[in-house]
């Protein structure tokens, strides 16, 4: 496993991004950069700021400071909505899939308004973008379960129909909440190891958080460490693995599995 290599322009570029609430500094000054086709994972411990730094870069929450680039272009400031039409896709801890509707439906409906055929529906719904929506369920595995209804999945199940609707977009940049959570440990190393051969296959950035560092280890390809807001830790798996820093906040006897960074 390989990052990119710097040559390239990052798909993602992050400057000083940062957030209070009250007196609490939240995030602060965060910077970074993602090239395409590239896993980084976000890690620290509860309340270390990483769901504020997820919810600032696909503007669900305003940065108080700071510039977020994607591809070169400033897109702090903009809505959920239009972030997602630039080209951003989002998976969350708690699964977003529509449970009355087919697993099919779902996709579907991401793809409706990925071309915009949302206000102009003079086709019935469920006849647009088949093949597409069934071509994406065939890639995470889905495809044979695509007329059940998404709220009698299995959680593992419902987890894949959501990283196939999150890619509905054709996402350059991928934000992934705990992609894992609350799914069994051999379903955990499946979900991250088909979402590593899509994001290299397709071109994709992706920036996950993670609690279950076996997963993080195995697949990231950078690893940043976020506590109380500050960056102290970014690198290669292995050397953050080794920092002495990350150690004696996270680890005390030096090991790394088992440290809790939900």
């Amino acid at each position: 496993m390989s990052a990119p290599g710097p040559a390239n322009a990052p798909v993602l570029a992050v400057e000083r991004l940062s957030k209070s609430f009250g007196g609490v500094q939240a995030v602060d000054a965060v910077s970074f950069t993602l090239h395409s086709g590239e896993l980084l994972a976000l890690i620290g411990p509860n309340g270390a700021g990483k769901t504020t730094c997820f919810n600032m870069l696909n503007g669900q929450l305003k940065a108080d400071a700071g510039s977020v680039r994607l591809n070169g272009r400033e897109i702090r400031g903009l809505s959920p909505a239009r972030i997602w039409r630039r080209g951003v896709g989002r998976t969350f801890q708690i699964t977003a899939t529509f449970a009355s509707m087919t697993v099919r439906e779902n996709v579907q409906m991401a793809l409706i308004s990925h071309h915009r055929r949302d206000k102009a529906l003079w086709r019935p719904a469920a006849s647009l973008y088949v093949e597409a929506a069934d071509a994406l369920l065939d890639r995470v595995g889905m495809k044979a379960q695509a007329e059940r209804a998404c709220g009698v999945l299995a959680y593992g199940d419902i987890k894949r129909v959501e990283l196939a609707v999150a890619l509905a977009n054709e996402p350059k940049l991928l934000l992934m909440d705990e992609p894992t959570a609350g799914m069994a440990p051999k379903e955990r190393i499946e979900l991250m190891a088909l979402t590593a051969e899509i994001v290299r296959e397709r071109d994709i950035a992706v920036l996950f958080t993670e609690h279950d560092m076996d997963v993080v280890f195995a697949h990231a390809d950078r690893i940043m460490v976020l506590d109380r807001g500050r960056l102290i830790a970014e690198g290669k798996p292995e050397h953050v693995r080794a920092d002495k820093q990350v150690q004696d906040i996270y680890l005390g006897t030096g090991a790394v599995h088992g440290v809790e960074v939900a």
